[in-house]
């Protein structure tokens, strides 16, 4: 598969699953939650408390692993592993593009100072669950 042909597959798979899994360290620990991702190409963004624990872990190691995809008893879905870099972004442009009314449960709307966006940049992408085929990787560190 060409790498054009993977990214395409891969944007495939994270523009059907909002939701998946996060992982990040905690004293030196994974800590895994599941999140909702939004993205553009392939960089993930996922809503957050700028007070959250996940806050203070991206900043103390930025390094996460995020898993979309598999929901279908996992006997046929492509799912995607993600490793990649985080940091946090609450420009308003982003808040405004990506709000949704169900978030007014945590946050009093895209100005709330108190909602931010994890950014998620991969650095390697794996396409795992190919039908039988071996996993798929892309590299993205070089680009």
């Amino acid at each position: 598969m060409s790498n054009s042909d993977l990214k395409d597959k891969i944007v495939n798979i994270i523009s059907n699953h909002k939701t998946g899994i996060l992982a990040s360290v905690e004293n030196n620990k994974p800590h895994l939650r599941y999140m909702t991702f939004y993205h553009e190409a392939l960089t993930l963004y996922t809503p957050t408390e700028r007070e959250s624990e996940k806050i203070e872990e991206i900043e103390n190691n930025p390094y996460v692993s995020v898993l979309l995809g598999y929901e279908d008893k996992g006997h046929s879905d492509a799912y995607v592993e993600i490793l990649g870099t985080s940091s946090i972004n609450d420009t308003q442009a982003l808040k405004d593009q990506f709000w949704e009314e169900s978030f007014s449960k945590w946050f009093d709307g895209p100005n709330d100072p108190n909602y931010v966006f994890l950014e998620i940049k991969p650095q390697t992408v794996r396409v795992l669950n190919l039908n039988g085929e071996p996993p798929q990787e892309l590299s993205l560190e070089n680009n």
